[in-house]
Formats: structure tokens, sequence, C-alpha cells
């Protein structure tokens, strides 16, 4: 990056995009971004690049003192534009007003590999149709730059917007899409066709998108040996209700690359999804179906099959998942980093004592409202997961202080305690305090502070 040099782009088309009725804004790359609007709603407003110089009299006639205030414009170009890199995109439009130099440099090609759009009144087709066509004014119709782009929460986001950035961004890696819920499979087929790089997906809280595929277009054009493959190694649908196994299954085909998959509150999978998804998808590093209540021992066993390359699960509140289902995960999956469990009441001391002596390198564990783990699992786990970081224990009901102890007196590295709503006296969770300095404890003891 820093041997890319400066391009100056004089043409006059920039957007300019600010919040309506709202003087402030948040700073940061991570902030919401608006549009200003005239009629109520919000679009994006094109405008031409500020004159060399103003001639207003009274700016003529300003003092030395008023002009001696400008210290910024004594820093150069590459400072400027690292002060630029941290604007999230609507300021980043409002600097390229202030001045023609402030214009050229907020253009910056090294500044536009990111786009954030978040809000629930924002025009976004219409943002991302101006901010496209301005970003490929030096490559006609193809913006080579861009590599991200961020729109959540954006209501009035829809597959035409999609669209713009499927058809103008080849060189797309990430998209988040989180709460767009206007838009349908047809446009996320149009990105991963017409994207061929893209490897992070976020459509999570997208009810209406219940696949991932190429188009049938894509499909015809490529070879049969990469026909139906897609890059996407990261993919969050939390929140797509309408997922299916036969949809789980066109993914898993399509998608044999993903590392990283989460299918939280996906209500209607089933162990039948989870066995298509082992079939093609072997290399998957982190799985969530927390709150699909169809899963149970038998998907616990499919996911065994992915052995010791599964280093993150969550099955929380999957409440047909036993001890059963997590001997399997603890006797093929041995390089297991973090467990959530909560709320698989099926789980007792057993099946902790066969996961604390087969999956020695856990650091994160939640077994939370399982009310038949109690003293005797926590023993287990200290005396055989020596790296436990974090461990949830709220809402069970047969934990005491004397398990507290024995888990501190022996995971010394211990960083949280979640111990809300057990019955823990307050000498034990001050004894975990003394023996694990850096723990941060969330109880429920008024009498412990």
């Amino acid at each position: 990056d820093s041997d890319l040099s400066m391009r100056t782009l004089s043409t006059p088309s920039p957007a300019l995009i600010f919040p309506p009725n709202s003087p402030g804004f948040q700073n940061g790359r991570g902030s919401s971004t608006s549009s200003s609007s005239v009629t109520g709603e919000t679009v994006a407003m094109v405008h031409s690049p500020p004159p060399t110089r103003l001639t207003h009299p009274l700016i003529r006639l300003a003092s030395k003192h008023q002009k001696e205030q400008a210290n910024i414009d004594r820093l150069p170009d590459h400072s400027m534009v690292q002060i630029f890199s941290f604007l999230p995109t609507n300021q980043l439009c409002r600097c390229a007003r202030v001045c023609r130099r402030w214009y050229n440099l907020a253009w910056d090609p090294r500044l536009w590999r990111t786009i954030r759009l978040t809000g629930e009144t924002i025009n976004v087709d219409r943002a991302l149709k101006v901010l496209t066509r301005r970003l490929c004014q030096d490559t006609p119709n193809v913006c080579l730059m861009l590599e991200t782009v961020i729109v959540s929460g954006c209501r009035r986001l829809t597959d035409r917007g999609l669209y713009t950035i499927a058809q103008c961004c080849p060189e797309l890696r990430r998209l988040e899409v989180s709460g767009c819920y206007n838009i349908s499979n047809e446009a996320v087929f149009d990105v991963v066709s017409l994207c061929p790089n893209l490897e992070h997906l976020d459509v999570s809280g997208c009810s209406k998108v219940t696949c991932i595929s190429l188009t049938r277009e894509a499909s015809i054009k490529l070879s049969p040996l990469h026909g139906k493959q897609i890059s996407i190694r990261y993919l969050d649908m939390t929140d797509c209700f309408v997922l299916e196994d036969e949809g789980l299954h066109t993914i898993a085909a399509h998608c044999t690359q993903l590392t990283h998959l989460y299918l939280r509150r996906c209500v209607r999978i089933t162990d039948e999804g989870l066995r298509y998804l082992m079939i093609y998808c072997t290399s998957i590093k982190e799985l969530s179906v927390s709150d699909c209540r169809f899963v149970s021992d038998f998907g616990m066993r499919e996911i065994a099959k992915l052995e010791s390359r599964l280093r993150y699960l969550s099955i929380a509140h999957c409440g047909r998942i036993t001890d059963v289902g997590i001997r399997y995960i603890a006797k093929y999956c041995s390089k297991l980093r973090y467990l959530n469990a909560r709320g698989c009441e099926g789980i007792t001391d057993h099946g902790v004592e066969y996961l604390a002596k087969n999956c020695t390198k856990l650091k994160s564990l939640d077994i939370g409202k399982c009310p038949l783990v109690s003293d005797t699992g926590l023993e287990f786990l200290a005396l055989n997961c020596f790296n436990l970081k974090r461990l949830s224990l709220k809402s069970c009901e047969s934990i005491t202080g004397q398990g507290l102890q024995i888990v501190a007196a022996n995971c010394f590295d211990l960083q949280m305690l979640n111990v809300q709503d057990c019955e823990v006296s307050v000498d034990a969770l001050r004894f975990v305090k003394r023996h694990c300095k850096r723990c941060i404890i969330e109880h429920t003891n008024p009498a412990f502070f």
C-alpha cells in the first residue's frame, strides 16, 4: 500500500452521504453511516468538487491569526490519507467537500477498499450506485479496489443494491448484509457468481435467504470440474429461519471450502442436514447449531467426523443432545478448544468426565443450565483441563462452593467464571479470587463484592 502512488481524481461526481436532521456524527470505521434527505427519505447526493480557492469577501478579510489556525493544511498528503483512513464512509464523503486538495485525498483508492453503511432509513441502493459509479471512474464499470462492503441493519437494501455490487466489484472479498431482510436468494446468487474471490459472507437475519448457490448461467459457463465451487470460507446464516436440510445440502455441495459456519436459530435444520454438511465440508473449524432444536446425538455423531479439525462448537439449547452426543465429540475431536452446551439438560457428570479426559486443551466451556452437572463433573474438569480460561455454570443447581474451590486450585489461568443463580458461599468466591487473581466472577451473591 505504501508504494501505491497518489492519483488525482478530479471528475466532479463524488457521493455525499450525511445524516438527516443531525449535525453531529460518530467517529471511527465502525460507526453508523447515514444519508441526507430533503424529502424525508435518505438519499445519496451528487456534488461537484469544491473550487480551488474561496473568493467570498469575508474570507479574504480573514485575520492572520485565523489563517494560522489551519495547521492541518501543513500535513503532508500521506499523513492526511492516514487520518482519513479512520473515518466512516459518510464522513469521508463530507471531507471531499472541504477543498480541492481534500477532495483529491478523500478519493484516494487506498481509502476505498471498504464501504460501511448502517441504519434503517438510509437509501442503500442509491448510495451504493453513486459510490460505485464514482469509484469506477478510472476503470469504467469496474471497481477494482473495493474488497469489503458492510451494510448492516439497512432495511432499504434490496436485490437491486446487491446486483450493483455484483456487477461493479469483481474483487469483492467480504460482504456483510446482516439484518437486511429484503434481499432474496437471487441477489445472493448474483454476488457469489460474479465475485469469484468472495470469502466472507454474512447474511444473518436475512429471512428470505434459503440457500447459497451459483446462478444457472454461471454454472453453465464454468467448466464441469469447477462449475459448482464457491470460494466462501466464512458463512453466517444466523436467524435464517426458513433454511432447511435441502438448502443446507446445496450450500455444502457448492461451498466445500467452508471453515466457519454459523447456523444459530436455523430451527428447521435436522441431523440429516448435518449429514449432508459433513459429506462435502470436511475443513470446518468452527460450527454453531445453537437453538436448532431438532439436532440430536445423531447429529453429534456426524459432526464428530470433523475429528481434530474442529476447534469451536456451539450446541446451546439443543435439548435432544445428551451424554451420548458429548462422548462422540470428546472421542474424535480431541483438539476442541471451545464448547457451548448451555441448556443441554441431558448432559450429566459422565459426559463432562468424558469431555475432560479427552479434550484436555479445552479453554472455554459453557455448561450453564445443565442441572445434572455437579461438583463431581467440576472435579474432572479441574484435574484434566488445566488450560481452562472461561467457565460458565450459570443456573447449575447442583454446583456448590466445594466444586469451585477444586477448579480454582488447579486452573490458575481462569479469567472468567459465571456462577449466577448458583448456591455458592462467599468464602468459596473469595477462594477463587485468591487463587485466580485475573478472574472476573459473575455472580448473584450480594454479600460478595
